[in-house]
């Protein structure tokens, strides 16, 4: 069975925790995150380079020159891709698809896989509950030193529902992220040395990953 220790927003141990062994205690495989993970990049890639055809290309409305009697090969438009300024032909185009399919039981099983992870490092914080009577984001930091997190630490936190108090202390910190439980993805919770939830995070994500 898992458990895991519970704090108050004094940093104070209240109580310990049994997590669902399905979600927090699973086994775990690499190769699957890996895939998960490469998915999901793929799919926030953004599309920059994008080239213009010769039918998009500026110009070139009527042909340069006579068919014969010049000496010169024959040319329809200063559009085309043989001219110096002419359309790209082949080029990347911004209609080109990064995305890799993946189905969703992959996608909750690694989800599944990076907080048992986050369990067995000893980087599942849980606290009783995670709340912020006003914007502040000196008040956040002072939560965040007084739970056992170590210095300059990336941090996510995980929310049952929005809370605009703590989404905008969050902000400005750099190292720090807010997200709704039901909103959570492979990469943020890989790229954050610990996961920071309340009680009732813990029953939302169960609540909607547990099928």
């Amino acid at each position: 069975m898992v458990k895991v220790k519970v704090y108050n927003l004094e940093g104070k141990e209240t109580e310990e925790l049994k997590l669902d062994s399905e979600i927090f205690g699973t086994e775990i495989n690499p190769n699957l995150v890996h895939q998960v993970v490469e998915a999901q990049q793929a799919s926030a890639r953004k599309k920059l380079a994008h080239t213009k055809t010769k039918g998009e290309v500026r110009g070139g409305g009527r042909k340069p020159w006579r068919q014969k009697g010049t000496g010169r090969a024959r040319s329809g438009s200063i559009r085309s891709p043989l001219w110096k300024g002419g359309g790209i032909t082949f080029g990347p185009r911004k209609e080109r698809e990064f995305g890799k399919k993946i189905n969703k039981k992959m996608k909750t099983k690694a989800l599944f896989m990076t907080l048992t992870d986050k369990v067995k490092g000893d980087s599942l914080i849980v606290v009783e509950k995670m709340e912020m009577p006003k914007i502040k984001t000196k008040e956040i930091v002072k939560i965040l030193k007084k739970l056992p997190i170590k210095k300059e630490a990336r941090i996510l936190i995980s929310l049952p529902q929005k809370n605009e108090n703590i989404f905008k202390s969050t902000r400005n910190l750099k190292k720090v992220k807010a997200i709704l439980a039901n909103s959570l993805n492979v990469v943020d919770i890989l790229k954050a040395d610990y996961f920071l939830t309340d009680k009732e995070g813990i029953k939302k994500i169960i609540e909607t990953y547990k099928r």
